[in-house]
């Protein structure tokens, strides 16, 4: 019989719906109930895709004897980590604080009055490598509860003391944005965790640097550094070359388990690919990488084949698991992984030795069970015989039963999404890119944008959820609508941006220090209100606000909204040298902070083919966190002040290269544009 789950939008919820475990959605009633019945709360936090909230949820979650158990002593909360990541957040680091370190699924004891005092993640039904069961804890909670009530609530209120403490360091306000020497000690720190082999920062478990990258190439773009654009072009070539990128159907699966790159944990995951597709679009534009360009082709492709919603949007992920054909069971990577006589029956002794040499298909394979992850070491010399080889392969493949997709819709990914493909398409001459980043945008304006200007985080079926947004929805998305339109010139995305960011500025800043809040100000109220500067998986609310406000204040010439984002970066000059790998978006917005940003204003016709060679150029800039705005003398002035004053030059479409609104002479020769941006391609 389902429980109280089965009527959430979560995919992650909804696959506990069938539980004998009586779950209860977030919310006051749960901790209603635990207060009237006198029992303690079960946090159980995951996402649809995680591999180990699986094996949890089929060994503790689907017992009936572990269910019982747990129904009679505490309620049961499921919460995915994905809609809720403020809930994630507060608790996740009171996990990381007691434990040293987290994870998914978490698993966390509270009071009813929210405070937690118990922690954990993956438990085993039976005991293991040192590790108590499930069961087992269950059973020293609910003792220690009934027994030791007042030391429990002691440790509870340490424990909410001390992140109320932690929480205050951010808000302190006493640093400055970071200078060319804090960006240069960020450089040298990563310089030293740097894996001069294999490629990438310290070692297993290896994460897609993502934002560090983008660093380093705004870095080496701004001050000519060769050790930061070696970092960057070593670290893309060494993940497009391994496991972790899907040598078949494109994508990057979420992180490599050793450190060369070659065994992935396979769930792939819309902001992952998303921001990668935009890391390798700079990477070929920094150096011309033709391996780039096919990388971030080939990504984009999979975002429009695999996580295309019908609705026009993206879904969130790819689960790492699927059928084995084989066993009939469930496996992780058994869609991805190949065998030396699978290739055989596909494609004949002669083709299979061909494909098991370009893909690194062995007899004792590289992952499990003698199976292989397929890698491209080098380039072929025969490109057409590798494409044909890789279709028949990739046509095979898409016969085995496919991983699960969780398909609700996250606003600040798609904002991520809605980025990248505009300005993909937008360079590489891929309209039908930019053609769904419009689609992406306008589903989220039509279902997450409430009528009274704010957010809320998902959607499914084009079925709005419930949760608000988070800072990071505000500020992603309004990246996104920053960049739909530098490509496409319709003001109206500028605008929206900036009704989004203002929001950041009335609920999510705290006035005093210029720091920002994950939640609003009317958002629920946690036992404290999460807070986090420094990147995860994708780039801090914080930091993504900051390179929105910086990039609409380059375009409006607003200095309320360029100081906002000069006082959020404050924090980034505390923590370039120390940790430089954890804010690497921070990073990348203090060298647009430093560089101007530039500010381009191309004047003339749309019809004009010198127009479009002058936009061209400025696409194709280096020049760190650039704005492109481009209309026809006298249109767009009022929506756009960048646009403004802005006249040809004698009759001629002319580009105007500006720093605070204050510019340089025009220019009507697209290769002096180029020059001054810093392009490197022809």
């Amino acid at each position: 019989m389902p429980n109280r789950l089965a009527d959430a939008t979560s995919p992650y919820l909804l696959q506990h719906a069938e539980n004998p475990v009586d779950w209860w959605p977030w919310g006051p009633e749960a901790f209603e109930e635990a207060e009237r019945r006198g029992v303690p709360v079960l946090l159980s936090v995951g996402y649809a895709a995680c591999h180990w909230c699986h094996v949890m949820a089929h060994e503790s979650f689907e017992d009936a004897g572990t269910a019982g158990y747990l129904n009679e002593r505490f309620v049961a909360v499921k919460v995915d980590r994905e809609e809720r990541p403020d809930v994630d957040a507060v608790y996740m680091e009171a996990v990381q604080a007691a434990t040293g370190q987290g994870g998914w699924p978490m698993t966390v004891f509270l009071t009813p009055d929210k405070e937690p005092f118990y922690f954990g993640t993956y438990f085993p039904p039976q005991p293991r490598h040192g590790m108590p069961s499930f069961r087992q804890v269950l059973e020293g909670v609910d003792a220690a509860w009934r027994d030791r009530r007042q030391e429990v609530g002691e440790v509870a209120g340490r424990i909410r003391a001390d992140l109320a403490e932690r929480g205050a360091v951010y808000s302190a306000g006493a640093h400055h944005p970071p200078g060319d020497a804090d960006l240069h000690q960020a450089l040298v720190a990563l310089s030293r965790e740097f894996d001069q082999t294999r490629g990438g920062f310290g070692g297993a478990p290896k994460f897609p640097p993502a934002m560090v990258i983008e660093f380093l190439l705004r870095h080496h773009a701004r001050t000519g550094s060769e050790a930061a654009l070696e970092m960057a072009v070593r670290t893309g070539e060494a993940m497009a070359r391994g496991g972790i990128h899907d040598q078949l159907g494109g994508g990057f699966a979420r992180y490599a388990v050793d450190a060369d790159w070659v065994v992935p944990h396979f769930e792939k995951m819309l902001y992952d690919n998303a921001l990668l597709l935009r890391v390798y679009l700079h990477l070929w534009r920094a150096t011309g990488s033709e391996l780039a360009r096919r990388v971030a082709l080939s990504t984009a492709d999979f975002l429009l084949r695999e996580l295309r919603t019908p609705e026009g949007a993206f879904a969130s992920a790819l689960d790492a698991d699927s059928l084995d054909e084989e066993t009939g069971a469930s496996a992780e990577g058994a869609y991805y992984v190949w065998e030396p006589g699978q290739l055989v029956d596909l494609l004949g002794p002669a083709d299979a030795a061909t494909a098991a040499r370009l893909f690194t298909v062995t007899a004792d394979g590289t992952f499990e069970h003698g199976t292989s992850v397929l890698q491209l070491l080098a380039d072929p010399e025969d490109f057409a015989e590798y494409e044909e080889i890789r279709r028949r392969m990739f046509e095979a493949r898409a016969s085995r039963p496919a991983p699960a997709r969780d398909d609700k819709v996250v606003a600040a990914w798609n904002g991520l999404a809605i980025a990248a493909l505009a300005e993909t398409g937008a360079l590489l001459d891929r309209p039908d890119l930019v053609e769904a980043a419009e689609r992406a945008a306008d589903l989220l304006l039509a279902v997450h944008l409430t009528p009274d200007g704010r957010l809320l985080r998902t959607s499914r079926d084009g079925r709005p959820g419930t949760n608000a947004g988070v800072l990071e929805d505000y500020a992603d998305t309004a990246e996104g609508f920053l960049a739909l339109y530098s490509v496409t010139g319709d003001a109206e995305w500028l605008q929206l941006a900036g009704g989004l960011l203002d929001t950041v500025l009335k609920h999510f800043t705290d006035e005093a220090s210029g720091a920002l809040y994950d939640t609003a100000d009317d958002a629920e109220e946690l036992i404290r209100r999460p807070q986090d500067p420094t990147d995860n998986a994708t780039p801090s609310g914080w930091t993504a606000a900051a390179g929105a406000l910086l990039g609409y204040a380059a375009y409006t010439g607003s200095d309320r909204h360029r100081t906002a984002a000069e006082r959020a970066l404050g924090i980034v000059g505390a923590l370039a040298g120390r940790a430089p790998r954890f804010i690497g978006w921070g990073l990348a917005v203090a060298e647009a902070l430093q560089d101007g940003p530039r500010e381009i204003a191309v004047v003339g016709p749309a019809d004009d083919p010198a127009t479009a060679a002058l936009r061209r150029a400025a696409l194709l800039g280096t020049a760190p966190g650039a704005v492109l705005a481009v209309g026809a003398p006298g249109e767009a002035a009022a929506e756009v002040p960048l646009l403004a004053d802005r006249p040809l030059v004698g009759g001629a479409p002319a580009a105007y290269v500006c720093r605070h609104f204050a510019c340089e002479a025009p220019t009507t020769d697209p290769a002096a544009l180029g020059a001054r941006l810093g392009v490197v391609l022809e």
